[in-house]
């Protein structure tokens, strides 16, 4: 009878390792991005059943993203992640088909107010503003709520919402105002490489110094450039192969 129940007790375990192991082995990146392919998987992740039709990768204010364009529906996505920690930093959606025959009245702007309180939720409206755009009246209606920035668009006339998106307000770093920018210690990476291409510019310290290093590749070669963050002075250059 014991040994029946240690058996029990053994199964027991190796079920609940087992489901340890299948949890943590879910391929969601929710630290770093470091490919394409791992940027995909979130964005599919997040949009249910949305086809990918383009990624890329860019430097924004010297932070590396992934910007991720899926069609789902009537609806064309665009996601943007923080490639070091995999935060979705943006989030916007736009509808592809619009009514432009609609003879329904214009709505006004405290109606187009109570359809993006209710959309958002405890947000607060900072702004809307109606235009003739795309052949028909719309509202943009501007919204805080958080640590985000919304950003939505009606049909003035149906009250469909034809877009809808969100952005963090990501906090400002004052220690580094003095300092040249990642555009500018880019342009001077580059002019140090004619033809180079710039695939890495992040911010740095190097023995306390504040630094920008920049990786550039060039034919067969690899370059990495340190520039001085306050001055733009070129600090040191390095030339390999490339592997």
């Amino acid at each position: 009878m014991n040994k029946q129940k240690k058996a029990i007790m053994f199964f027991v375990m190796l079920c609940f390792v087992f489901l340890g192991l299948c949890v943590s082995s879910n391929p969601v990146y929710a630290k770093k991005i470091t490919s394409i392919r791992q940027a995909e998987t979130l964005s599919r992740q997040k949009v249910k059943k949305g086809t990918v039709i383009e990624v890329g990768k860019d430097y924004e204010n010297g932070i590396l993203i992934y910007d991720v364009r899926l069609w789902k529906e009537t609806k064309e996505y665009e996601l943007t992640y923080r490639a070091s920690d995999g935060k979705l930093l943006s989030y916007d959606w736009q509808e592809l088909r619009i009514n432009r025959t609609s003879r329904s009245p214009v709505i006004g702007k405290q109606a187009c107010r109570k359809l993006a309180l209710k959309e958002v939720s405890g947000g607060t409206v900072s702004n809307i503003v109606k235009k003739y755009d795309d052949g028909i009246y719309k509202y943009k209606v501007k919204l805080l709520k958080g640590d985000k920035r919304y950003s939505l668009e009606y049909h003035a006339r149906t009250k469909k919402l034809l877009k809808y998106g969100w952005e963090l307000k990501l906090p400002k770093k004052n220690d580094n105002r003095n300092y040249i920018g990642w555009k500018k210690a880019k342009k001077i990476a580059l002019s140090k490489v004619p033809g180079g291409e710039a695939v890495k510019v992040e911010i740095d310290k190097d023995h306390g110094l504040p630094v920008y290093k920049a990786q550039l590749v060039s034919g067969e070669f690899e370059y990495e450039i340190k520039i001085h963050a306050k001055t733009g002075r070129v600090l040191n250059i390095k030339k390999d192969f490339r592997h």
